[in-house]
């Protein structure tokens, strides 16, 4: 794909650990794929980068994984995303108001579960019930694709709270999907976060471990009883850069 002249020495630092569905393999491979161009004195839009990063991890190293990380890490913001059967993918802003934007910032409040695990144990078991035509698997993923676009309705009317509602009931389907998505520890912290100020959430990434993430209404009850539970919080905020270029030489 890209020749670059040895020696080279690349370095990665992450704020978080790997396998905690935080989408830090797309990240990294786009961000690589950047330096990469920059290095080679050439611009390169972000779908360009973003389409690389999948033949790497998809085509080349046979990941079952989607498109969906790599292409918010080139473009970052709020985006709706629609994948087409081609592999053609259109990128369209949300067009949401900043009121809206900050609400949805301060709502939104993440715990890390303590534990990483491998996406691809779970991946590959959706990726082939997929492609043998389970049709249970999907109708699920059709649902799934519904409660997306009704996100995308519910945050450009403004409506965070609903938002969060559909949060908890994307995450109910979630589960029916594959049985390592969820466990007996992640569901009762699930409970305890809707029965304490979340109004709904899920578990971020292919599931089975990593961070849940929660649409609160009341953050503060909610942070004292993840505390309880022994749950550290993460802090975060929305970029609406993408992978950029820090510094050339």
């Amino acid at each position: 794909m890209h020749e670059v002249p040895a020696p080279v020495e690349v370095v990665s630092m992450a704020d978080i650990p790997s396998g905690t569905g935080l989408g830090s393999s797309g990240a990294f491979t786009v961000g690589l794929l950047r330096a990469v161009h920059a290095m080679k004195r050439k611009y390169v839009d972000p779908d360009v980068v973003a389409e690389e990063a999948c033949e790497i991890e998809i085509e080349t190293l046979r990941q079952p994984v989607g498109k969906q990380d790599q292409y918010i890490a080139a473009y970052g913001g709020l985006a709706c995303f629609e994948f087409q059967e081609d592999g053609q993918v259109t990128v369209t802003p949300l067009n949401i108001s900043n009121s809206t934007l900050y609400d949805l910032e301060e709502r939104l409040v993440m715990f890390f579960t303590g534990y990483s695990r491998n996406a691809s144990v779970v991946l590959d078991d959706q990726k082939v019930r997929s492609e043998m035509g389970d049709t249970a698997m999907l109708d699920n993923l059709h649902y799934i694709k519904e409660i997306g676009l009704c996100i995308k309705f519910a945050l450009e009317q403004g409506d965070v709270k609903r938002f969060g509602e559909l949060m908890h009931e994307h995450w109910q389907h979630k589960k029916d999907r594959s049985p390592g998505t969820s466990n007996e520890g992640i569901n009762r912290w699930y409970d305890v976060g809707r029965e304490n100020g979340a109004i709904g959430g899920k578990l971020v990434g292919a599931g089975g471990g990593g961070f849940l993430l929660f649409c609160a209404e009341d953050r503060d009850a909610l942070r004292r009883a993840m505390q309880k539970e022994g749950l550290r919080e993460v802090r975060f905020g929305f970029d609406h850069e993408g992978s950029k270029l820090l510094a050339r030489e």
